[in-house]
Order: structure tokens, then C-alpha cells, then sequence
């Protein structure tokens, strides 16, 4: 078990014949004497299901635990009210709100019928990532205090001395911004205990009773907020702390500015955005909210407790690890596949920032951090290198390479069934304005006109303004004729007329 104490086992089976309705050995053909793990809310048995024959993990409530946390709360509510009345902390941070926040989400985790069916969504949400594994879930056999999930082997991440720990501790914050950023459904529980690799080397996450809902605003606010940082515009960061319910609607941030950018200018010192430290960012953003109306809305308290984990688990095996660099290739991601306004401005102003001038390394950059996303979501490889050509077990060409003379292969592009489909193929001058475009953003000499394959021979590989340029005409050339590709198409061939 872990630290916490475990409570009697008669006791628990008691809870489960009263809260299922039937005796233990009716629904169960053999379950432990004794718990296998125990946390603060409850304990967990192995057994084996009688209808079934599958293995399960049953986790039992602790008695009264509901009773004792009421109390608790109420006491420390109780003097939230007393802190309403001093202005200067009243300002700044709403304990009532912040509490009842939690609060709310607490008594849901209490309640394991709403954890099984969080778990049930959260499982046909993370099959976009096949690396990731959600235990099945039993809602036959689950009740508000008895919850009985699919039994999975394996090893906590943060105790584990495997190679690939590192690669799926980025799997583990790809996952959680596809949570965050994407389907909106996010846990705010990643504690070191729910999360585990598999002998094959899968990840594992747990144990999902305290979720929280993230709206489309908030999605792209946070997306807007890395861009700007990104290109260090700190005054358009202050407009984005308005949108994220950070500073009240009608503040004039300019006095803010200048904190936020020595703030920022200090984070980003290490390397750029991709060096930021979440924790110690988040702690020099807290000495801010003393000095100007900032608050913490009680959504963001939770976001940032789960990232803080996460950053936890990965900074004991990885003294180097960036939040942000691990971040980045989600964001490239969604800048180039988004087709909602928000998202297709930042992308512009991604790639143009604040002069207007497109940037060719920035696109560059987020095609590269794009393959980057593919090759965690899919392998499980937070590397994203390539040896030979091979990335883990599939050969992918020698595309990356800094002189080679392979072909790029379009054939794999999705097909449409007319000029406006969705993912429909670019006619030929369309392709070759692309191919073009793209070539000599990189070096690449493209073909004759109306071809869709370009030679990626590199004549100075040290004109290269990256390690990895090469390897993105191949990588980039087969994304952007794809469906996914259809917003970064779009975007490339406005450029391009704009330009003409």
C-alpha cells in the first residue's frame, strides 16, 4: 500500500454487499484478502469478476470520509468569509470561490458513479493516442462508493528505471494539452500514483473523479497567450490575461507590461519560451498579483496544479525538461490543422509576428515540432530523431538527413471528389506553387512545374539554418497535401497570391 493507512477489509466488503445490492462472492470468483494500494478517499482490491472471468481493481470508499470532509470544508469556507473583508487579499484572490471550486469538484470525486462514467468519456476521447491506455470501466458493478475498473499491470512512471520513461512523460503532456486544449474534458488529478507504464511500454492514467470542463475561450486564450510569448509581444500578453479572467474586463494592463516583460524576459532567458520553468514562472507571476488586480480564476488553479505534477514527474529524471518545449509541438499542431478565425490569426501572427514580415524559420519550426507530435502520439518517442532513416521500428527515409536524394511520395495525400472538398487534392499548379514555396524556404530545388515531388539534394548543408531542414520537405510536402493539412494549404497559397 501506498502511505496512507488502510482501514479494515471487513469493513470494505460490508460496503460493497451494501452498495451493489448482492454478496461479495456472487459478483466476484475470488478477490484479495487485502487492499493492494490505499489513498485518502478509499482502497483498492484485486479480484477476478464471476460473470466475466475478467481481472478488476475494486476501490472501496473509507466510511464516513464524506462526513469529515464536509466539516473540513465548511471550517475553512467559514474563514474565507473572514479574508472577503480585507481588501488588499479580497482583490486579488477570492478563497470563497476558489474553495467552492474545489469544492464541487471534490464531492464529484466522491461520487464514483460520476468517476466511471468520466472514465468511459475520457477513454473514446484518448483513442486519438493509441500509447495512452484507459482502463474499462464496469458501471454494472460501480455504485457512489464502490468502483470497479479494468485490472492493468504495470509500474509507476515516477518510480520507474526504464529508457523510455522520458519519452512517455511526453507522451504524458501531449495527452493532457489534447485534454486541455482540445476536447476541453480535462483531469486535474495526475498525481505520480495515477500514472503508470506498462511492461510494453504504454502509459497508463488513472483514476478520473476530479475532472474539469475547459470552454472554447479558454482553449484559445491559452494558445493565443504561448504565440504571443513566443514572440515576446508582452503587451498583447496582458490582453490575453484579460481573457483568461487573470485581470478584470476594462483594466488598462499598459502598467502591467513592463512586470510582465521583466518577468518573462528573465523565464525566457535560458533558451527562449521553450526553456520556461512552469513552476518557478508561475511563482514570479505570483509576486506580480500583489502588485497589480490579478487574480487566479478557480479553473486555472486546477490547470496549473496538474502541470505543476507533470513538470514534477519529469524534472526528477530530467533535470533539462521545458514545460513549453514539450508543449510546442501540440501547439504546432493545432496553429496548422485549426480551421476556427482565432486559431488561423494566431497562426499569421505565428509566422508574421508583430512586423508583418513572414519568418521562414518559424515555419520551419512548427513543421518540424509537428512531426514532433506525430512521433509521440504514435510511437510513444519523445525524440523525434531518426537513425538511418528509422524511428523506432519503422523506416521513415533518409528524408531528415542533410544530403540525400530521396523523392517526396504524395501518393498517400487524401483524394477528394471535387475542386471544394475537404482534403481535396491542390491541382497541379497549386501543388507545384506549394512545392516551389516550400523548396525554397528550405533549400530544396523543386521539379519541373506541375510536379508534386521535389528533390531534397542539399548542394551546402551548412547554409541550413537548422539541423532538421531537409527532413522537412519530405515530412512537411506529405502533411500539407493531406486532410489535415488542408488550413497550413489554405494559408500557404493566400500567401502566395497575396505575394504575386
Amino acid at each position: 500500500c501506498d502511505k496512507v493507512p488502510t482501514f479494515p477489509s471487513d469493513i470494505a466488503m460490508a460496503t460493497i454487499e451494501k452498495e451493489l445490492g448482492r454478496p461479495v462472492d456472487e459478483i466476484f470468483s475470488h478477490i484479495d484478502a487485502e487492499p493492494v494500494a490505499a489513498a485518502s478517499l478509499g482502497q483498492v482490491y484485486k479480484a477476478t469478476l464471476r460473470d466475466s472471468g475478467d481481472t478488476v481493481a475494486v476501490k472501496v470508499q473509507r466510511p464516513f470520509v464524506l462526513e469529515t470532509v464536509s466539516l473540513d470544508l465548511h471550517l475553512v469556507r467559514e474563514m474565507g468569509y473572514l479574508i472577503r473583508k480585507v481588501d488588499f487579499l479580497a482583490q486579488r484572490l477570492d478563497v470563497v470561490e476558489l474553495l467552492d471550486e474545489f469544492a464541487s469538484r471534490f464531492y464529484q470525486e466522491l461520487d464514483y458513479v460520476l468517476e466511471c462514467e468520466n472514465g468511459v468519456r475520457i477513454a473514446e476521447e484518448m483513442r486519438v493516442l493509441p500509447m495512452v491506455v484507459i482502463p474499462k470501466n464496469y458501471p454494472a458493478y460501480t455504485s457512489r462508493r464502490v468502483h470497479v475498473a479494468e485490472w492493468i499491470d504495470g509500474e509507476k512512471l515516477s518510480q520507474s528505471t526504464a529508457d523510455d520513461v522520458g519519452a512517455l512523460v511526453n507522451l504524458g503532456v501531449i495527452t493532457y494539452l489534447t485534454q486541455l486544449l482540445d476536447t476541453g474534458f480535462f483531469h486535474a488529478d495526475p498525481h505520480p500514483g495515477n500514472m503508470l507504464r506498462t511492461p510494453d511500454g504504454k502509459l497508463v492514467i488513472l483514476d478520473f473523479g476530479l475532472m474539469t470542463e475547459i470552454t472554447d475561450d479558454q482553449k484559445y486564450g491559452m494558445i493565443e497567450a504561448v504565440v504571443h510569448l513566443i514572440n515576446r509581444d508582452y503587451s498583447e500578453i496582458g490582453d490575453d490575461f484579460v481573457n483568461l479572467d487573470f485581470i478584470p474586463r476594462g483594466t488598462d494592463t499598459s502598467p502591467i507590461v513592463p512586470a510582465l516583460a521583466r518577468v518573462f524576459d528573465a523565464a525566457l532567458a535560458g533558451g527562449g519560451a521553450k526553456s520556461i520553468n512552469f513552476q518557478e514562472l508561475a511563482a514570479d507571476l505570483a509576486e506580480i498579483t500583489f502588485q497589480f488586480p490579478f487574480r487566479i480564476p478557480p479553473y486555472f488553479a486546477l490547470v496549473i496544479r496538474a502541470i505543476g505534477v507533470l513538470e514534477g514527474i519529469a524534472l526528477v529524471g530530467n533535470p533539462e525538461f521545458a514545460i513549453v518545449d514539450e508543449a510546442y509541438p501540440y501547439i504546432s499542431r493545432r496553429l496548422l490543422t485549426d480551421k476556427s478565425p482565432r486559431m488561423r490569426d494566431a497562426l499569421k501572427y505565428m509566422v508574421y509576428g508583430k512586423t508583418g514580415v513572414l519568418d521562414v524559420d518559424r515555419i520551419i519550426d512548427l513543421l518540424q515540432a509537428l512531426e514532433k507530435f506525430v512521433a509521440v502520439k504514435d510511437y510513444g518517442d519523445g525524440s523525434a530523431f531518426k537513425v538511418d532513416g528509422v524511428r523506432g521500428s519503422t523506416n521513415l527515409g533518409l528524408g531528415g538527413d542533410f544530403v540525400g536524394t530521396n523523392k517526396v511520395d504524395t501518393s498517400n495525400a487524401v483524394r477528394g471528389t471535387g475542386a471544394n472538398a475537404v482534403g481535396a487534392a491542390p491541382s497541379a499548379e497549386e501543388a507545384a506553387a506549394l512545392a516551389s514555396s516550400l523548396a525554397a524556404a528550405t533549400g530544396a530545388i523543386p521539379t519541373t512545374p506541375g510536379s508534386t515531388v521535389v528533390d531534397t539534394t542539399i548542394d551546402d548543408p551548412s547554409s541550413l539554418s537548422s539541423a532538421e531542414v531537409a527532413g522537412g520537405v519530405r515530412e512537411a510536402l506529405r502533411f500539407i497535401f493531406s486532410e489535415d493539412g488542408e488550413v497550413f494549404r489554405d494559408f500557404l497559397l493566400d500567401d502566395i497570391v497575396s505575394g504575386a
